[in-house]
């Protein structure tokens, strides 16, 4: 079993950066994908991006293509997401997941995957 905790969220003004940590326990990274997924108040969970068991392969949601950015590190047991030109539409809960995965691909469909942190909250002011 993996848990997973999220960090680095918080306010930042809109423009502004932030970057968000996940970090796993209980079993080492390198055999699951991950992905990011955010919730904003009202509405259903959301893909944000994706990243294969390896790190060599992402898929991203087009509304934060070119300003978002996950990298993985399976050494350190740990996902993170570069967030860059925050808009106040970023605004919600981000929640890291993990998938056992067979083969080295991403994951967009939130159902796919088995372990969930406990979410960290990213407010952007405009």
């Amino acid at each position: 079993q993996v848990q997973l905790v999220e960090s680095g969220g918080g306010l930042v003004q809109a423009g502004g950066s932030l970057r968000l940590s996940c970090a796993a326990s209980g079993r080492t990274l390198s055999s699951y994908a991950m992905g990011w997924f955010r919730q904003a108040p009202g509405k259903e969970r959301e893909f944000v991006v994706a990243i294969s068991r390896s790190g060599g392969n992402t898929y991203y949601t087009d509304s934060v293509k070119g300003r978002f950015t996950i990298s993985k590190d399976n050494a350190k047991n740990t996902v993170s997401l570069q967030m860059n030109n925050l808009k106040s539409e970023d605004t919600a809960v981000y929640y890291c997941a993990a998938h056992p995965a067979a083969s080295d691909y991403y994951y967009s469909t939130k159902s796919v995957y088995e372990y969930w942190g406990q979410g960290t909250q990213v407010t952007v002011s405009s």
